[in-house]
């Protein structure tokens, strides 16, 4: 017995893509490191805008990187290599590489990213779409002509 999902109506044409996508990003997530996502309320002439802060404590800049890779924000942490001179007695601060993704709406664009106080922040905005309708014109053919360009 198949797996029948909501994408899988007839009426959502395709968006076979997007499913996968989902699949990808909840199979990814592992809860390093933690995160939170905000609704920053739009500003008085601007569309609304979120902003994702994530824990990364202990990161430089040049370790971490910011990237869109198919509507899909994706954000890495490469520690340095760990230092042999040092011996831990208890070690419960996670510096480890991670990758964590975000998969991002049509037209979703990164304002820019912050890293201050061990908090990587990041902002998008997520501008109004425009409300068009688009008439398509419908051809009348009659049936000899069909035949015609099947020939």
């Amino acid at each position: 017995m198949s797996r029948m999902t909501s994408f899988q109506s007839p009426f959502l044409l395709g968006f076979d893509g997007l499913e996968r996508a989902l699949d990808r990003v909840a199979k990814s997530a592992d809860g390093y490191p933690p995160y939170n996502i905000e609704r920053v309320g739009p500003s008085i002439d601007g569309p609304e805008r979120l902003r994702i802060t994530l824990a990364v404590a202990g990161f430089q800049p040049e370790q971490l990187e910011v990237t869109i890779e198919k509507n899909e924000l994706v954000i890495r942490g490469r520690p340095p290599a760990e230092r042999e001179d040092r011996v831990y007695l208890h070690r419960g601060i996670a510096a480890r590489q991670f990758v964590r993704a975000f998969l991002l709406a049509e037209g979703m664009e990164v304002l820019g990213a912050d890293l201050a106080t061990g908090l990587l922040v990041v902002d998008l905005v997520r501008p109004e779409p425009k409300r068009e309708v688009q008439r398509i014109a419908i051809v009348s053919r009659d049936e000899s002509s069909r035949l015609a360009e099947k020939e």
